[in-house]
């Protein structure tokens, strides 16, 4: 069995796919990466017409290579089940010129569903192929949509217990709601003082502090993350961008080898490294362009070479994407210096010192040839909402209308776009209300009743998980301080 696994900061961290899988991050506090991904390469002939299990099965075989293929097709067949609203689990819309891949049919309505459908599966397996005994305690920082499909995902799996954090007053009402009033015996759900950088810091100190660590020994506990920095959050990702594009091959929108260019809202940049991933296994991509909000952190990066998080943080409308540290940009920053763990390390300790770092000219221009960035502000977004339900009676989301703005911003003659969309716009009512009828007054109109006015309004169906959200109980109702997140975990275990 071949050690394709290893940390980005250090080659001698190496595993297997699925001890990856069981790890979430590396002992260094690097991020799992296959370090053979140049070989791989995936027969797009063989993907036309065929299905989204299909096309699951196939590219998890092959970069979780350590799963039988009999094992991958059960996990796979297990995930993408009824729970999903649509057969398809991601259609793709026309709206206009252009196309909206819709990743939001799961049970929490968003994106994140796609791949933590099939994360506690392909971590429970782990567990057996590798005799792993100790009890599991899934830790995960949130900016809104991760905490709550997660928590769905690994509810009352026996063995796992999973923590989510969450920045307090940083996610919506929506949103915040999914996740106060989540079931489960093994979930546990706090509020922070602080943001989602806040958060996703604290937790990745806990992976790598030896006090924890001992801590874990002593009562037979294993840490384990659903964050994107779980590879096996990132790599069912991947399927969506096959899909969508062999879905415009067979509505003849595109030709097979033809080339297009995917929007994606990015915070953590796991979703469009999800989309170059795809690009290396060899799906036709021109280019993945990056959108973000006022938090333009991986903009100026893309643009400059230089990642500088010290800058003004901003709350905005399209929260999911306030992030100022993106955490899988060292994925790419690995693959991109040609497998240089040692300048990654050296890279990953100029920002913890000094909050930037710099990348070489050669590494400037390869990102360049694949990725374009550009940001919208909140009033872009709102504009960008309104004049797409005008022209075409379609709802999008905050994050979703951040992309719309930025792909149209970064159009090139002659080449399809497809945008990404991430969440359900009842996740954002008061958001998307607001920008689609401007002149109506809401401020103390109640989140819930604001969803019904959009509904009403608009026709556009409320996804089942939220109907009746408004009505359950509040059961995680905890906030602590940012520092005491090691405290919360210590009393968990």
């Amino acid at each position: 069995m071949k050690y394709n696994y290893e940390s980005t900061r250090n080659k001698k961290i190496k595993c297997l796919a699925s001890e990856a899988v069981a790890k979430g991050i590396a002992l260094d506090g690097g991020l799992f990466v296959r370090n053979d991904m140049d070989s791989l390469k995936i027969d797009l002939k063989d993907l036309v017409g065929k299905s989204y299990l299909y096309m699951g099965k196939k590219i998890l075989s092959l970069m979780l290579d350590d799963y039988t293929t009999d094992e991958i097709d059960e996990l796979v067949e297990k995930a993408y089940d009824s729970k999903f609203s649509n057969d398809e689990i991601t259609p793709i819309k026309k709206v206009g010129d252009d196309f909206v891949l819709e990743l939001f049919h799961g049970p929490t309505s968003a994106f994140k569903d796609i791949a933590l459908s099939i994360l506690p599966h392909l971590l429970k397996k782990s567990l057996e192929k590798n005799n792993i005994k100790e009890e599991i305690l899934i830790l995960t920082a949130t900016s809104g949509d991760t905490g709550k499909a997660a928590l769905e995902g690994f509810k009352d799996v026996p063995g796992i217990k999973i923590l989510v954090i969450y920045p307090n007053k940083g996610v919506s009402k929506i949103q915040e709601k999914q996740m106060r009033s989540q079931e489960g015996e093994n979930t546990y759900v706090y509020a922070i003082g602080g943001n989602f950088d806040d958060a996703q810091s604290q937790v990745k100190k806990i992976f790598t502090d030896n006090d924890t660590k001992e801590e874990l020994l002593k009562r037979n506990v294993r840490l384990s993350s659903a964050n994107s920095i779980n590879i096996g959050r990132l790599v069912p990702q991947m399927v969506y961008y096959f899909y969508s594009y062999m879905k415009l091959v067979s509505l003849n929108e595109i030709s097979l080898g033809e080339k297009i260019n995917f929007t994606v809202p990015t915070g953590n940049f796991g979703d469009i490294l999800a989309g170059y991933y795809a690009k290396l296994l060899g799906l036709p991509i021109n280019k993945l362009i990056c959108a973000s909000n006022e938090n333009n952190v991986l903009c100026d990066f893309l643009k400059t070479g230089v990642y500088d998080k010290n800058r003004d943080f901003y709350k905005t409308i399209s929260p999911s994407m306030d992030i100022l540290i993106s955490s899988n940009l060292e994925r790419l920053l690995y693959h991109i210096s040609g497998n240089d763990n040692a300048y990654v390390n050296s890279l990953m300790k100029e920002l913890k010192e000094n909050g930037k770092y710099e990348i070489s000219e050669n590494m400037k221009k390869s990102i360049g040839e694949i990725f374009q960035g550009g940001y919208s502000t909140d009033e872009e977004t709102e504009e960008e909402i309104r004049k797409i339900y005008e022209k075409y009676s379609y709802v999008l989301d905050p994050h979703t209308g951040v992309a719309f703005n930025v792909m149209e911003k970064n159009r090139e003659k002659g080449c399809k776009n497809v945008v990404l969309a991430t969440a359900s716009p009842y996740k954002f009512s008061k958001s998307v209300y607001n920008s689609i009828f401007k002149d109506e007054e809401t401020k103390d109109v109640d989140e819930f009743q604001i969803m019904e006015d959009l509904h009403e309004k608009t026709k556009v169906e409320i996804p089942k998980n939220l109907k009746n959200l408004k009505n359950k109980k509040d059961i995680h109702t905890g906030v602590i301080d940012k520092d005491k997140i090691k405290d919360t975990f210590k009393v968990i275990l």
